[in-house]
């Protein structure tokens, strides 16, 4: 399967400056793709088509739906927030064509209901907050209960970063144009966007070219591992090491260590930090209980789950003294999560010995840990959860996954990925855990890091909706629940 693009704003701006005029203007092709989604998705009430047009290129298109939309004789009010011509020629042509044809303008919201808001208000260019009129207009939308079909962003919404910068519209439906943007898939967007559908108005191509970001999601990796032949033996799915499970944590490093014996691994090592460590698993005894030294000799080491913070950078653990530097300086393909990003976050020396790493490095952090590997906080990786993601790539030259909303995978090279699958069932405790000792088996396996790193954030996220497909979740779901799920959909994929 090709990879479905995502465009930052410049390659989207390159795409734009390039396209040819010989066919229909882009905001025409936008409008009429937009009129023809409002038909598919507007009630035969009787009721108008309330098309909201703000002063942009975003109500140009409207404007143009609009008109498109009475050719096809539904009844149409347009919304005219702003009241003033629009600031592109295109969009005000488009305007005085709608009125020209007798078409109704309102600067009220009309009275009675309507069978379908169409959101042209505010587009991709937005760059600030939104202010006291267009609030008021966007709390109007989401009051309504008639579906909302939203023009390429809903308004409000960043499509650079997902943030919602103010206030934003909650669309039943979003048909963006050219490309999939960042922010329509992380962090807020998929909140705001309902279902998404992207119209490339003959740009495809283009798209593609430019484009170093993709959404990730089962049609694309659920072929990378392949189905097993019957000639195997677990020696040939290699061996990942946990070290972890500190005194009072011991669960986190056994959370892991079980998700990577579910996830195909061929043996499995725990390598337990804590003095009321078990000496087996009585739910998973397949795990071998194993020193720190005996776990350096696994293929695959994933490190941090339950290891144990220190109270500050100056208290320092044996884990943090002696045990994940070892682990840093070894050949070992290296997963590194929870309190091992804390403890580098804590030291530039270790910082720096991860960027020199030759063998395989995977960080799996959540925008706290990512915040504190980058000298700021979760709050500023919102912000700008993509940048971040690439940044944290280029600095520690390995393989991040950023988790939450709409996971962002980077890797060194500056390419990158926004996972589309998962839900808020994954917002439990020791589902990072779980993730991680996905992440380890696949490599185990043999899948290189961008692939292994890549198909354990889809199978996790796809494990969860199946759980909550089944009405396990989203509330309550558990991670245990999430591990054995996963290794029911890695299955199906490689049936």
């Amino acid at each position: 399967m090709t990879p479905i693009p995502v465009l930052t704003t410049d390659e989207l701006d390159a795409v734009e400056a390039g396209a040819t005029t010989a066919s229909l203007p882009l905001m025409e092709r936008a409008g009429r793709a937009i009129a023809e989604a409002a038909r598919a998705l507007a009630a035969d009430t009787g009721s108008a088509i309330l098309v909201v047009a703000g002063p942009g290129n975003n109500g140009g298109d409207a404007w143009v739906a609009a008109a498109a939309l009475r050719e096809s004789f539904h009844r149409v009010v347009v919304l005219d927030v702003a009241g003033t011509a629009p600031k592109a020629a295109e969009a005000r042509a488009a305007r005085v064509a709608f009125e020209q044809r007798g078409g109704s303008i309102t600067r009220e919201w009309p009275a009675g209901g309507v069978a379908l808001v169409v959101d042209g208000l505010l587009g991709i260019g937005l760059a600030r907050d939104v202010d006291a009129t267009y609030a008021a207009v966007i709390a109007r939308i989401n009051a309504g209960i008639a579906p909302v079909l939203a023009i390429d962003v809903p308004s409000g919404l960043d499509s650079r970063t997902g943030a919602i910068r103010g206030s934003a519209v909650r669309a039943t439906r979003t048909v963006t144009f050219i490309a999939h943007k960042v922010g329509l898939h992380t962090g807020d967007g998929p909140d705001c966007c309902g279902e998404i559908a992207c119209d490339e108005l003959g740009l495809g191509e283009a798209a593609r070219a430019v484009a170093h970001g993709h959404l990730l999601t089962p049609q694309l990796a659920s072929h990378w591992l392949r189905k097993r032949a019957r000639n195997t033996n677990k020696g040939d799915f290699g061996t990942v090491a946990v070290v972890g499970g500190n005194r009072g944590m011991v669960g986190a490093a056994l959370l892991t260590a079980r998700a990577a014996l579910l996830a195909g691994a061929g043996r499995v090592y725990a390598a337990l930090l804590g003095t009321d460590a078990p000496s087996v698993d009585l739910l998973h005894p397949e795990l071998m209980m194993r020193s720190v030294d005996e776990a350096m000799r696994a293929d695959v080491i994933v490190a941090g789950p339950g290891a144990g913070q220190s109270p500050s950078a100056t208290s320092v653990s044996m884990f943090e003294r002696t045990v994940l530097p070892n682990l840093i300086a070894s050949d070992r393909a290296l997963v590194l999560d929870a309190d091992a990003l804390n403890a580098i976050a804590y030291s530039e020396s270790l910082a720096s010995d991860i960027a020199r790493r030759r063998a395989t490095t995977i960080l799996t952090p959540h925008p706290a840990e990512a915040g504190r590997l980058l000298g700021t906080d979760a709050k500023g990786v919102q912000a700008d959860r993509l940048g971040a993601a690439l940044l944290l790539a280029r600095q520690s030259k390995a393989c991040v996954v950023l988790k939450g909303a709409g996971s962002i995978c980077a890797f060194p090279d500056g390419g990158w990925s926004i996972n589309t699958t998962g839900n808020p069932g994954l917002a439990t405790p020791g589902s990072g855990d779980v993730l991680a000792g996905i992440v380890g088996a696949l490599l185990a396996q043999g899948l290189e890091a961008e692939q292994a790193l890549q198909y354990a954030v889809c199978v996790h996220g796809a494990a969860a909706d199946r759980c909550v497909a089944r009405g396990l979740g989203p509330v309550g779901l558990t991670a245990s629940e999430i591990a054995l799920e996963a290794r029911d959909v890695m299955n199906r994929w490689c049936a």
